[in-house]
């Protein structure tokens, strides 16, 4: 899957483990997939996901990952993959955008991006195809770019994967979940959560200022193929500067939050944040402590977590030279659990594990 982000790789064997413990029933929201990469490790588990993402690259994701089905797509997928592989470059916007006026991928990868992406866009493949080569397109691309793994900036030298040459691979796509088909939405949070009904709602929503569609322009880009007018050294669309989402505002992050919150029809609430978020531990714990009508029972799992790439690396002026000390490299994901019953039989086995929960009363 690309790079990205938050993404919880590192934690997917636990939220899984968390989720199976106290799922009441077969069916989770994610409401905020991203990659889809939790979703799909739930998928894999047998859940039934529904995964929800307002950017139209990760609803894409989510189709592939989470809607779409190994045996309805592998066949036509595959043939598509080896004839697309075959396909000589034809540079035109993406090259343009970014390969020259910009430097995310070099010039031949930019135009084989072009190429394919035009001759997705003419075959008129039904919609969880047509999302599994665009995925596939994506994470080819992904393989060859020179960032750090945010499309912020680019690399003031070419990354050595950016030599290579852009080559598609079928998605990593899973049969069909023993609960049922998953389904992708892709919706305002808020709109997502009242009208669909779970028997566990996931949230990792973003916690601070950085907009994940400005952090990943070129896949929206890529994805909606409208060839927007862009602004700026990372040529970011032009519309980055009104698609904001309220959880990107520190002051309207705790009454979003809440609203969210309020909204969720679902008797187990899990809560994937940060301690560099915008609500301290013990907020956002008083928060899922008022739900089901103040009844809730909260627990909470730390985790030590190394922080992104970009942290590793340090800060630097637009020279290239290293300015600033990053404060530090390391930090805590928790993961918080609400439930309308007691947590503490289903959360046993995890806490003789080593794993940290608190309240000793959940």
């Amino acid at each position: 899957m690309i790079k990205y982000l938050g993404s919880k790789r590192l934690l997917l064997d636990l939220i899984g483990d968390v989720v199976t413990q106290i799922a009441p029933g077969p069916t989770v929201l994610d409401l905020f997939s991203g990659t889809s990469r939790v979703g799909h490790a739930l998928k894999r588990r047998g859940f039934r996901v529904v995964a929800n993402d307002h950017n139209a690259y990760a609803h894409t994701l989510a189709r592939c990952y989470v809607e779409a089905d190994l045996d309805d797509v592998e066949h036509d997928a595959l043939q598509l993959i080896d004839e697309f592989n075959r396909l000589p470059g034809k540079p035109g916007y993406f090259t343009e955008t970014f390969c020259e006026r910009s430097r995310f991928f070099q010039p031949k990868n930019g135009a084989r991006v072009d190429a394919i992406r035009e001759s997705i866009a003419v075959k008129g493949l039904r919609p969880d195809l047509e999302a599994v080569l665009l995925v596939s397109l994506m994470e080819a691309a992904d393989r060859v770019d020179s960032t750090t793994g945010v499309q912020m900036a680019y690399l003031k030298q070419w990354a050595p994967r950016a030599f290579n040459d852009l080559e598609l691979r079928m998605p990593d796509v899973l049969s069909r979940a023993e609960a049922g088909r998953g389904s992708a939405l892709c919706l305002d949070a808020l709109d997502a959560a009242r009208r669909t009904p779970a028997d566990v709602a996931y949230l990792d929503p973003p916690y601070n200022q950085h907009s994940y569609l400005g952090n990943y322009h070129v896949w929206e880009s890529l994805v909606r193929w409208d060839k927007p007018d862009v602004y700026g050294i990372a040529c970011k669309r032009a519309d980055c500067r009104e698609r904001r989402s309220v959880f990107n505002s520190r002051p309207r992050f705790d009454t979003a939050m809440q609203n969210l919150l309020d909204a969720i029809q679902a008797p187990v609430v899990v809560v994937s944040f940060s301690n560099e978020g915008w609500l301290a531990r013990e907020a956002l714990e008083a928060m899922l402590a008022g739900l089901f009508g103040g009844r809730a029972h909260v627990a909470t799992l730390a985790t030590d977590y190394r922080r992104y790439v970009g942290a590793q690396i340090g800060i630097h002026n637009p020279q290239g030279e290293k300015v600033g000390t990053v404060s530090h490299l390391r930090n805590t994901e928790y993961l918080f659990i609400a439930a309308d019953r007691p947590l503490a039989a289903a959360m046993g086995d995890l806490a003789a594990a080593g794993r940290t929960i608190s309240p000793a009363d959940a």
